[in-house]
Formats: structure tokens, sequence, C-alpha cells
């Protein structure tokens, strides 16, 4: 769809920000408001709730406003990429949450679009789009993490059905989803043209998970379990043997944003806020920061930042632009991660004995987040494909260089 011009995007921006004035719940105005952490994330457990975020989720889905690009036969808001970020200004200059946070938009939803059948497409995307179902991916395993394509859960053709048995782990949020969409091997004699892609409704008899602690404290990965689960034919995506291809398109959707998610405001699960803000209060002196070098340091990374948020920006209007981001995505994903954690170090420094805190008196919520979200940036050189992996790929696909000899 194309652009609109000034004056139709005017008109267009006055009615946003009228609609979302007027729609916003006002129990979600207060910026201390309490409601369940999970509603965000849609799903089974809020289709009923009266959760002030999941009223708020169900009024931005009805305008498609959680897709605002996605097509409105597939319950998107059809807008085009200028309105979208007409959009995006307004929810951000309100300071409006989210109508919902979701793997099935940020990475099934693009595949669904691009791989589906159109009876695939009806019965998924609408339901991704209303937050109505809560998604998980299930691609690495314990012998098959930075080498996915050696993964071995086994999905056997069983006429009517197909019958899964295997394992995954590193399965964000797993225990609390409603699907899966999981990488399945069909065929034991070929290892990237054995794979095929399929969707698992997590109630199936069969499936189990167990949360894994992390070292921040947290347990929002798990280890999955599939015995003799069994799944309609009609949940295989794409062709049999296939499933490689729309494997790697989805890592790419995934690394595009995880990137994305990375900034000043909430960087990818490090502590969120103002670095040089949050410096000036705890090592700043008479209006500045004494130490030199640190002031250079935090300059430094919010300039990085600065700068990988208009590469994101370039990335992805020339995604929509074209067909779909590319292996350029590799380098923006190894770049935050390096960025984040960069950052959460400069945090963790700039507290000084405030940023050891990890419970109980004497520490602020903020300084004990902070410490839990340095140790949980540990992992963002690994998630959605670790630093090593992509490097290889920018190597190979972007810079064209040739194999090791």
């Amino acid at each position: 769809m194309a652009d609109f011009g000034a004056t139709e995007l005017d008109g267009f921006r006055t009615e946003v920000r009228a609609w979302l004035e007027a729609n916003y719940p006002a129990e979600l105005r207060d910026p201390n408001a309490k409601t369940d952490p999970e509603a965000v994330w849609g799903g089974r457990a809020f289709a009923n709730s009266g959760d002030p975020q999941t009223v708020w989720m169900k009024r931005m889905a009805q305008k498609g406003w959680t897709t605002p690009t996605w097509p409105k036969e597939y319950g998107g808001g059809g807008l085009s990429p200028a309105q979208a970020r007409v959009l995006n200004q307004e929810l951000a200059a309100g300071q409006y949450r989210p109508g919902v946070l979701a793997f099935g938009i940020w990475m099934l939803g693009p595949v669904l679009m691009e791989y589906a059948t159109e009876a695939q497409k009806q019965t998924h995307l609408r339901r991704i789009v209303n937050g109505e179902i809560r998604w998980c991916q299930g691609y690495s395993e314990p012998g098959a993490g930075s080498d996915l394509a050696a993964l071995a859960t086994k999905c056997e053709d069983k006429g009517d059905h197909w019958l899964i048995n295997g394992s995954k782990v590193w399965t964000s949020y797993a225990d609390r989803a409603d699907w899966c969409f999981c990488l399945v091997r069909t065929d034991a004699s070929k290892k990237h043209e054995g794979i095929s892609f399929v969707l698992i409704d997590m109630q199936t008899p069969g499936v189990e998970t167990r949360p894994i602690k992390l070292i921040s404290g947290e347990s929002p990965f798990c280890e999955t379990f599939f015995t003799d689960v069994k799944i309609p034919k009609e949940n295989l995506v794409g062709r049999v043997n296939g499933g490689w291809e729309i494997a790697k398109r989805l890592l790419q959707y995934e690394r595009q944003n995880i990137s994305a998610g990375f900034g000043e405001g909430g960087s990818a699960g490090g502590a969120s806020g103002d670095l040089a803000n949050i410096a000036m209060k705890y090592a700043g002196d008479m209006g500045a920061l004494s130490d030199i070098d640190l002031r250079a340091r935090i300059t430094r990374n919010k300039m990085d930042f600065q700068t990988l948020r208009l590469t994101i920006g370039r990335s992805a209007a020339e995604s929509r632009a074209g067909n779909g981001p590319s292996a350029a995505t590799s380098i923006i994903k190894f770049a935050a991660a390096e960025f984040a954690k960069e950052r959460s170090e400069l945090m963790i420094e700039a507290l000084g004995h405030q940023g050891l805190g990890w419970d109980g008196e004497g520490f602020d919520t903020p300084e004990i987040v902070a410490t839990h979200g340095w140790l949980r940036t540990k992992a963002n050189s690994i998630e959605g494909g670790t630093s090593e992996v992509n490097l290889n790929v920018v190597a190979k696909r972007v810079l064209g260089l040739p194999d090791p000899k």
C-alpha cells in the first residue's frame, strides 16, 4: 500500500490521537497500575479476563492495530508503512502500553503469510491478531543448539495424523504457552532436507514442560518433552521436509525483532531507563560525571544505540520494500547483543555498591532490577541464534567469504 501524503497523514494522526485518548483504559493511565504482567502476552488464560491490559488488547485488536500493517482479511489494520509510523509515534508520545506482545506477531505470523495454506491463515492469523493464543518456539534441542539442523525430534506419518516424540530446550515461556511452532525430523536420512515445520497445541496429551531457573533468578525458558504426541495432518506448514526454509526465514524475523527490543527504554531483558541520568544520580558531582572515562564510555554506548536504532529503521524499511528481512538481521542482532551487555555493565558500574543488591533492605526496586537485568543480558548473545552463528552468517551471506580450508 502506498504511503499517504502529508495532508492525509495529518488527518490520520488526529484520528489516531483521538481514538487512543478515548479508548485507553483509565486504570492504565496510572504508571503504577497493578495489572497481571502476563496479560500483555495474551492467550487462553486471559480470554475472559477483566484485567485492564486485556481490555486494552481487545480494543486494539478490534482496530487491527496489534498488527497494523497486516492485511485486513486476516484481522490486521491494513495500514500503510507511513500510517503505521504515525500510530507508533502516537503510542510512544502518549506512553500507551502495547496492546499485545507475542511471538505469534513477531515470528510465526509473517511466515504463515508466506508459507501457509489459506485455510491455515484463516485459522491462525486472526487469533494471533486478537491475542487469543500465546505461542512458543520449539527449535533448539539438547543435542542441537547452534547446529539447529542436527535436531532429532521425530515426526512420523501415521496416515491420519502425525506422531511426535522428542524434546526441545530453551523453549521460551513454554509452560505458559497455548501452542508451539516446532521443527521436527520427518526424514532421518537427510539433515537439512529432512526437517518439517508443524504447529502443536500444548494441551495435547503427551506434551510436558519443565521451567529452567536462570542465574538472574527468572525462569523464562523451559525444557519441553513430546511423548507419543498426536497432531492433525493439517498442522504441517509448507511441504513435508521443507521446514528448513521456513525455519531460516523465521529466524530472520526473530533476529530483526529481538534487535528492535534493545534500546535505552528497554534493553531486551536489562534494566530500563536513561543510562546517563542513572549515572548522574549515583556517580554525579555538581551536575557532571567526574569520572571522565565512565562519561566517555556511556556517551559512546548511547551513540552506538542511536546508530543501531537508525540502522534497524532502515533495515525495516528495506524489508517492507523488498521481500522480507535479509541476512543483514544477523549483523544487527550481533551488535544489539553486544551493546546491551555493555550498557548493563556500565549501569552496574555507575550504581557502585548499590549495584550489588539482590533482595532485602538497603536496595530499592530499580537497583535490584538492574542487578537481575545485568545477569539476564548474558543470554542476549545466545538467544535468537548465538553471536558465533550470527558472525558466520554475516561472513558467508553478507560478506561472501569462502569457507575456511
